[in-house]
């Protein structure tokens, strides 16, 4: 057979005899620890956070301490919610965090990423949804650096004439 196709019907030809090797992507499997749980670290501004979840009734651990005690300002409950509701999970897993660095705000938001990031872990169909949220990206937004020369980060001394 040669390498120039001369008309249609040759190309038809040459259409039909060739086969045709589609790849499947393979389907993404679940990744878990043997007991049952995913793991997976979430980070937001200087705040780390490393996250356990396992099939349960809900129930939300910080830092050994229950997620409505050491998260008191109702904001920071509902950011920690999300992920559930978004999954459409809620109430199924139990979640046991400990998180280090930053403030409150920083620190609900790592644990949110990580819980966001066990979650497609545990169950990979749920990633399309946490995904489309955008909780699977890390923010990667810091505190600017002080620069010398300068009050702040971009903050001058005050001008003085004389």
């Amino acid at each position: 057979m040669s390498d120039q196709v001369n008309s249609l019907e040759e190309l038809g030809q040459v259409a039909a005899s060739a086969e045709v090797v589609v790849e499947v992507a393979a389907p993404r499997e679940p990744v878990r620890d043997e007991l049952g749980r995913s793991y997976a670290t979430g980070k937001r501004k200087d705040a780390v956070a490393r996250v356990w979840i396992k099939p349960g009734s809900g129930k939300v651990t910080v830092n050994g301490k229950d997620m409505n005690t050491y998260f008191a300002r109702p904001v920071l409950q509902m950011i920690l919610a999300q992920p559930f509701s978004v999954a459409g999970v809620t109430g199924q897993f139990d979640v046991v965090a400990t998180v280090k660095g930053g403030g409150l705000s920083g620190q609900a938001g790592a644990v949110k990423h990580g819980v966001s990031k066990a979650l497609q872990l545990y169950d990979p169909t749920l990633r399309a949804a946490l995904k489309a949220a955008g909780f699977l990206t890390r923010d990667s937004r810091v505190v600017e650096r002080k620069k010398y020369g300068k009050a702040k980060a971009r903050k001058s001394f005050q001008f003085s004439k004389r």
